[in-house]
């Protein structure tokens, strides 16, 4: 066993923060995602104190100078502890959507499955974002807890205090400091400002209330599955909030639709049009009080 999987397994604070975190059995290998930096770096730490057999993957994007060095980083961070790295490069060009374009690039590049080192700050910022982008009820319920996001339970805070109690050097994706991001605004402009104007930890209210609005918005899924979304009298008979659900699951492809056309569709249910269009080059139609995808 290496030095640093000792020390990790001897620290009560480690034992501490992995006893909050979600792993599978012990013994269990794992594929873990791992940038540098202190979150995914305490995953990896958190993954060998709960006895699970993690593989470090480390994705560069080939955004900046400096990725083999990050690459070589983890793979010293794997040897340290006493597992394996895989390292993949993949090409993002600068440009719109840059965050959104890097992330699917770097998924692709990832196994399924693979562990990542979400936090609940994560998680407050992901539901400021989508309250921004003015998503419905499922956007608000934040990151879904599963098992490929074990740490969803700490803070960030305390995943760089485990770093700096191992001694073990983290990375500082500049990236995280670019404010033409919106993420990183939310993440040191708005949190902070919310927190003094509230004066209270506000990361935590909102992943508070995230976990609450995903238990109505779950119980909301089950009973929207009893709406047959392709007959137009059930649509027009149903609550409108699970009617719209129904549509949104009926149409999803893999996304569901957004709000203006789940509207679009209940107009069609309702009798207001005979068809409407739903991207994608589809239209919905009525006949028969029947709906179709053509």
């Amino acid at each position: 066993m290496s030095a640093l999987a000792d020390a990790a397994r001897s620290s009560d604070l480690a034992a501490a923060l992995a006893a909050r975190c979600a792993f599978p059995a012990p013994g269990n290998p794992v594929h873990c995602a791992v940038s540098g930096g202190a979150d995914s770096t305490a995953l990896a730490i958190l993954a060998v104190c709960a006895g699970v057999r993690p593989v470090l993957w480390h994705v560069d994007h080939g955004l900046r100078d400096g990725g083999s060095d990050e690459a070589a980083a983890v793979v010293r961070l794997a040897e340290s502890l006493g597992a394996t790295a895989e390292c993949r490069s993949v090409r993002v060009g600068h440009g719109p959507n840059l965050e959104a374009r890097a992330r699917a690039a770097r998924y692709a590049a990832l196994p399924d499955g693979v562990l990542t080192g979400h936090t609940l700050d994560d998680q407050a910022e992901t539901v400021l974002i989508n309250l921004l982008r003015g998503a419905g009820t499922t956007g608000l319920t934040g990151i879904k807890r599963h098992a490929t996001r074990p740490l969803l339970g700490l803070r960030r805070s305390e995943t760089r205090d485990l770093c700096a109690a191992l001694g073990v050097a983290v990375l500082d994706d500049p990236m995280n400091g670019d404010a033409r991001f919106l993420r990183t605004r939310v993440r040191g402009e708005v949190l902070p400002l919310l927190d003094d104007v509230s004066g209270r930890d506000v990361a935590a209210v909102l992943a508070r209330q995230a976990a609450l609005m995903r238990d109505d918005d779950e119980l909301l899924d089950e009973l929207a599955v009893f709406i047959d979304p392709t007959d137009a009298v059930a649509l027009r008979s149903a609550p409108v909030a699970l009617a719209r659900r129904a549509i949104r699951a009926w149409l999803a492809d893999p996304y569901p639709p957004d709000a203006a056309c789940v509207e679009r569709v209940l107009e069609v249910a309702r009798g207001e049009r005979t068809a409407c269009a739903i991207g994608g080059s589809r239209e919905v139609r009525r006949s028969r009080n029947r709906l179709t995808v053509a």
